[in-house]
């Protein structure tokens, strides 16, 4: 959650232009868009770009890069879960619903609130019986763009 020291770095990725912003704790959200970065960014700031980059160029599996505390348990463990999903995977509302001891509805929900999309990596979560859905600008296509990146384009098939 932000305390107002936030600051931001954006990057060019495949899917457009990407702003990730921080606190001091760490990282806090990534918007679809640029802005200019700040002057003076917190080094995890700067580690989160490099592992963006790293990751749209195929020699990044894993973010490093802290995550600033989320309010409430539901979200840590929710966030949580997600980081824990291997690249290249996938599970679906259904599977983490089970696991969180929630609804696949309050997973779906959650999923389309993630404020720290990719590195949270909401996408590797799918509906039982498709893609399901995703917040980022470009929607579903973003989703599968991010799907084939990591080699689980056989499950779109």
């Amino acid at each position: 959650m932000s305390d107002g020291s936030d600051k931001h770095l954006s990057l060019a990725s495949p899917l457009g232009d990407l702003t990730i912003w921080g606190g001091p704790d760490g990282l806090t959200r990534l918007d679809w868009r640029r802005q200019d970065d700040s002057a003076d960014a917190h080094a995890h700031l700067h580690a989160a770009r490099a592992e963006l980059i790293d990751y749209f160029a195929g020699r990044r599996e894993v973010f490093t890069a802290p995550i600033a505390p989320m309010p409430g348990s539901f979200r840590t463990r929710f966030s949580a879960a997600l980081m824990a999903i291997p690249f290249g995977q996938t599970l679906t509302y259904g599977d983490l619903a089970r696991d969180l001891g929630v609804s696949a509805q309050a997973i779906g929900q959650a999923c389309g609130a993630n404020p720290i999309p990719i590195i949270i990596p909401c996408h590797r979560v799918l509906a039982a019986d498709g893609l399901g859905g995703f917040s980022g600008r470009g929607g579903i296509e973003a989703k599968v763009t991010l799907l084939r990146h990591e080699g689980a384009a056989s499950l779109l098939i």
